[in-house]
């Protein structure tokens, strides 16, 4: 079997990233281990702990990839988090102050809100219909 095991996202420093993403997003702490005496750490996040994909948190190094922070994908939703409580986890968002881009909406695939997260990443909030994963579904 094959699946996307990790997704890089560029961040400006780990301990703010990780509670950023553990504690406002709801994601949990996988692994947080020192790779290098510069402070380079392995650190992956992912929704829950069963989800099979998580995100590797990449400090940025250099002013090229500090620059790409938070519009790595051109400023197209980049990520997708899939719930199977819409409203709940909306509102937990809300709670927590995360930017909402807009009313939230059906679509044939679910029902689906932009948000933007602290660093400016635009992700799809999805519940998806029943046997529907994507818009190409």
């Amino acid at each position: 079997m094959r699946h996307l095991g990790l997704v890089t996202l560029v961040v400006p420093e780990y301990d703010e990233a990780i509670a950023y993403y553990t504690g406002t997003l709801g994601f949990v702490l996988r692994e947080d281990t020192l790779l290098a005496p510069d402070g380079k750490r392995w650190v992956v996040i992912a929704p829950s702990r069963s989800a099979e994909t998580g995100l590797l948190l990449a400090r940025a190094v250099g002013e090229r990839q500090r620059s790409r922070m938070g519009d790595q994908t051109g400023g197209r939703v980049g990520f997708f988090l899939h719930t199977d409580d819409f409203d709940a986890e909306l509102s937990r968002l809300i709670k927590a102050g995360v930017t909402i881009e807009e009313p939230p909406r059906s679509e044939r695939y679910g029902r689906v809100v932009v948000f933007v997260d602290r660093y400016g990443n635009r992700w799809d909030l999805i519940q998806p219909a029943h046997g529907a994963g994507s818009p190409s579904a």
